[in-house]
C-alpha cells in the first residue's frame, strides 16, 4: 500500500511518534509492503527526520532477516539501501541476500566470482549492475529446461566457467554453446506449465491430447507463449507431437474453437480469447475499427463462426459499398466479390462488376486499387470483352502490372492486336528496369524460352540482369526468381550463346566483376562463355570444397548429362538434319544450341569435380569459425550464418560460400568476436557444427 491519509496527516502535524507506531504495526503484519515503507522513509527524510528514517529502516531490515525474506530484503536494499548502509556494508548485505536466495544453486559461488561480485564495490550502481548480470545467469542451472527461438526446447547440460558459456542440448541442436552474455537474450527458462516443457517431459500426454481434444492443445500452446502466434509458429512448437501427415487435419479441427481469435496484422496470427463471447466481441470491435479491406478480410476468415456476426458484417459492407461505388470504384469492386463469396444474395445491388467496369472513367485507378490477383484478372477480362478501346487500356495496365501470369495475359492480347504497344513496353523494361522491377524480372524469365527476347540485345539483357542481382530494388525477387536464371537452362547461360564475338569480352568483364555472383555461378558462366569463345579461355585448378551430398549431386548431374541428355541431343540433331535445308531448319538450330550448352555444362562440371575436396563435418572443430560451422550472432534482431562451399551457398538462408568476401573476413574468429554483417554489428554468441538435417 502507499502512504495512507492518516500517515500524511501525521507528517503534516509533525507527529512522528505516531508514524513510528504505525510503521511498527504495519511491519509486523505486512513486512513485504515495500511501497509503504520506502514512501514513509523518504517522506521522513524530506521532513528533516533522516535519523528516524534510518532507525525505522534498520528495524525493518532486521525483521526481514529474521523472517528470511531474502527477495524482499534485496529489493529494499536496491530501493533505499544507501540510507541504511555505507557502500561497503551495502555490498556485504547484498551478498548475504544473494547467497541465501541461491543457496541450492550448484554454480552460485563460481558465477558470483565470474561477474565480479566477490570484490567489494564502493559504487552501488556498479554493484547492482553485477547483481543483474548474476540474476540473469542464475535462472540457468544444469538440468534447467530452456527454449530458444527457432530451435525448440531442451536442457542445460553443462556450465563452462572458463569459457563463460552454457552447453545446451536442444531438440534440433545438440551440444550448442551459448555465451553468458547472450544467454539472457537467447534462452528462456520454461515454467512447469509451458507446453514446450510438457513436450520435453511428457510428450505422450500431449500426443494423446491432440487426438482427444485438438482445441485444448492449441489453447495450451497459445497460453504458454502469451502472445499472438502464426500457424507456422504453432507448428514449430508442436514438432514431434503432431506429425507432418496429421498436421492439416489437427489444425483444421483445433482452430474451429470459438475462442480461437484470428488476427491479421502483416502475417495472420492467432490468440486465445477468455470466452466465446469475448472472441465475438473482439472480432466485431476489430471489424468496426478496420478499413474496407480489413472488414473484407475479417468477413472472409470469420463468416462461418456465427450467423449473427456474419449478418452484421455483411450489412455493414453492403452499406460501405453503396457509399464508395462512385468515389472509390476499386473498393466497391472488392466489396461486391467479398459479399458474393460469402454467399450473399446480390440481386438488389446495382454496382455489379460489369457495371463498374463499363462506367468507370479511370480503369487504371480501378485496377490500381486491387491487390487481389484474381480480381485484377476479372477486370482485364471484362475490359477485353466489353470495351472496344481495350488495347489502349491494356497498354496502360501492362506498365503497372507485376504478376507474371497477368503480364502473360496482357502481353498476349497486345501481341495480337497492338504490337507497337508491346514493343514499347519491352524497350522500356530493357532500358530502365528499376522503374518496373517486377516487369523486368518477368521479362528476364520469359527470355529463357523466347528466342526473340534474348536475341534482341543479349549483352544488354545480361548486364541488366547482373545489375539487378545486386540492386536493392530487386531484393524481394533475388533468391526466388533472379538467381535461378543463372543456373543451367536459365536465361543467363542461353544469353551467352546468342552473343557476337565482339560482345564476348564485355560479357566476361560483366560476369567477373559482378559482386552478386557466387563463385560457382561466376565460374559456370565464364566456362560456358570460354567454351564458345576459345580466345577467352584461362585454366584454373584451385581446390573447390563442398559437402559430400553436393558433390554426389554434381556427379549425378554429370552422369545424366553424359549418358542421357547428350545422346538424346545427338539423336535430335540427326533427326533434324534429315529434314533438309539447314539454313531454315529451326529444329536443327535449336538442337545445335542445345548441344553447345550441354557440352559447356559437361566441361564445367568435369573441371569442377576434378578439383573438389569434401567437407568432413565430423572433423570440424568449433573453437573458431571454419568451413562447415554455423554461427549464432547476437546483435540487431539476431541472426545466424553458415560457412560452406560455393555449391551450398544460399544467402537468403544465411549460408555463404567460403570464397565470399564476408566469409574471408570472419574465418578464424571465435565466440565473443565481432563482425559486420549486412550493415549491422554482431557478436558471435555461439559456434556449432553445421547440421545438414
Amino acid at each position: 500500500m502507499a502512504i495512507s491519509k492518516q500517515t500524511q496527516a501525521h507528517l503534516s502535524k509533525g507527529n512522528f511518534e505516531a508514524i513510528e507506531d504505525e510503521w511498527l504495526g504495519h511491519s509486523s503484519k505486512q513486512p513485504e509492503d515495500l511501497d509503504y515503507f520506502v514512501g514513509v522513509a523518504r517522506a521522513l527524510i524530506g521532513n528533516n527526520e533522516a535519523d528516524r528514517s534510518r532507525f525505522l529502516l534498520e528495524i525493518l531490515d532486521d525483521l526481514l532477516i529474521e523472517k528470511e525474506l531474502w527477495e524482499p530484503r534485496l529489493k529494499l536494499l536496491r530501493r533505499i539501501g544507501p540510507t541504511i548502509y555505507e557502500p561497503e556494508d551495502l555490498h556485504k548485505a547484498i551478498l548475504v541476500c544473494l547467497r541465501s536466495i541461491y543457496d541450492d544453486h550448484s554454480m552460485y559461488e563460481l558465477l558470483e566470482s565470474k561477474v565480479g561480485l566477490d570484490k567489494v564495490q564502493k559504487d552501488p550502481a556498479k554493484t547492482w549492475d553485477r547483481v543483474d548480470r548474476l540474476k540473469a545467469l542464475m535462472g540457468f542451472d544444469i538440468g534447467t529446461p530452456v527454449w530458444m527461438v527457432g530451435r525448440g526446447a531442451g536442457r542445460i547440460v553443462e556450465i563452462n566457467i572458463a569459457l563463460e558459456s552454457f552447453k545446451v542440448d536442444l531438440e534440433r541442436h545438440k551440444g550448442l554453446m551459448v555465451g553468458f552474455r547472450a544467454a539472457a537474450k537467447m534462452l528462456q527458462a520454461l515454467e512447469p506449465d509451458h507446453v514446450l516443457r510438457q513436450k520435453l517431459e511428457d510428450p505422450e500426454s500431449l500426443r494423446e491430447l491432440a487426438k482427444q481434444d485438438p482445441s485444448e492443445l492449441l489453447r495450451r500452446v497459445l497460453v504458454s507463449y502469451n502472445s499472438p502466434m502464426t500457424a507456422t509458429e504453432v507448428r514449430q512448437a508442436l514438432t514431434g507431437v503432431i506429425t507432418e501427415k496429421g498436421w492439416n487435419r489437427w489444425w483444421t479441427a483445433a482452430r474451429k474453437h470459438p475462442q480461437v481469435l484470428t488476427q491479421a496484422k502483416g502475417r495472420q496470427n492467432y490468440r486465445w480469447a477468455a470466452t466465446s463471447e469475448d472472441a465475438f466481441s473482439a472480432l466485431w470491435t476489430a471489424f468496426e475499427r478496420a478499413g474496407i479491406r480489413g472488414k473484407i478480410d475479417l468477413l472472409k476468415r470469420n463468416a462461418d463462426r456465427d450467423a449473427g456476426l456474419k449478418k452484421r458484417m455483411v450489412d455493414a459492407l453492403h452499406k460501405a459499398g453503396e457509399e464508395v461505388k462512385s468515389s472509390r470504384v476499386g473498393r466497391a469492386f472488392e466489396i461486391w466479390h467479398a459479399l458474393d463469396r460469402a454467399g450473399t444474395t446480390l440481386t438488389d445491388v446495382e454496382w455489379t462488376p460489369e457495371t463498374l467496369v463499363a462506367q468507370s472513367p479511370n480503369l487504371l485507378e480501378l485496377v490500381g486499387g486491387l491487390d487481389d490477383r484474381a480480381l485484377r484478372q476479372r477486370v482485364y477480362e471484362l475490359v477485353q470483352n466489353d470495351r472496344e478501346d481495350w488495347p489502349q487500356h491494356f497498354g496502360r495496365f501492362i506498365a503497372r502490372e507485376e504478376d507474371p501470369r497477368l503480364l502473360d495475359l496482357l502481353l498476349a492480347g497486345l501481341t495480337a492486336e497492338a504490337p507497337e504497344e508491346r514493343k514499347s513496353f519491352i524497350e522500356q523494361l530493357l532500358s530502365q528496369p528499376r522503374k518496373n522491377p517486377a516487369g523486368f524480372v518477368w521479362l528476364a524469365e520469359r527470355a529463357s524460352d523466347d528466342d526473340g527476347l534474348r536475341q534482341h540485345n543479349p549483352l544488354r539483357l545480361l548486364k541488366q540482369l547482373l545489375t539487378a542481382l545486386q540492386d536493392e530494388a530487386f531484393a524481394s525477387y533475388r533468391a526466388s526468381r533472379l538467381v535461378p536464371l543463372l543456373e543451367s537452362g536459365g536465361t543467363a547461360p542461353k544469353l551467352l550463346q546468342d552473343l557476337e564475338p565482339e560482345q564476348a569480352e564485355p560479357a566476361r568483364d560483366a560476369i567477373t566483376k559482378s559482386a552478386a555472383l557466387e563463385g560457382y555461378q561466376r565460374d559456370a558462366l565464364v566456362t560456358s562463355l570460354e567454351l564458345k569463345f576459345s580466345d577467352l579461355r584461362d585454366d584454373q585448378d584451385a581446390p573447390l570444397y563442398a559437402l559430400e551430398s553436393s558433390i554426389e549431386t554434381k556427379r549425378e548431374e554429370f552422369r545424366h548429362l553424359k549418358s542421357v541428355e547428350l545422346p538424346a541431343n545427338r539423336k535430335a540433331i540427326e533427326e533434324a538434319r534429315a529434314l533438309g535445308d539447314l539454313r531454315e531448319n529451326f529444329e536443327y538450330k535449336s538442337a545445335r544450341q542445345r548441344h553447345e550448352y550441354l557440352s559447356a555444362r559437361l566441361a564445367a562440371l568435369n573441371s569442377d569435380l576434378s578439383r573438389t575436396r569434401p567437407i568432413d563435418l565430423n572433423a570440424v572443430q568449433t573453437d573458431q569459425v571454419v568451413i562447415g560451422t554455423r554461427l549464432t550472432l547476437d546483435g540487431g534482431e539476431g541472426s545466424s550464418l553458415t560457412i560452406l562451399g560455393p555449391w551450398e551457398s544460399d544467402p537468403e538462408s544465411d549460408i555463404i560460400s567460403y570464397e565470399s568476401e564476408l566469409a574471408q573476413k570472419i574465418l578464424g574468429k571465435r565466440v565473443g568476436d565481432t563482425l559486420n554483417y549486412s550493415g549491422t554489428e554482431y557478436t558471435i554468441a555461439a559456434i556449432e557444427v553445421f547440421n545438414p538435417a
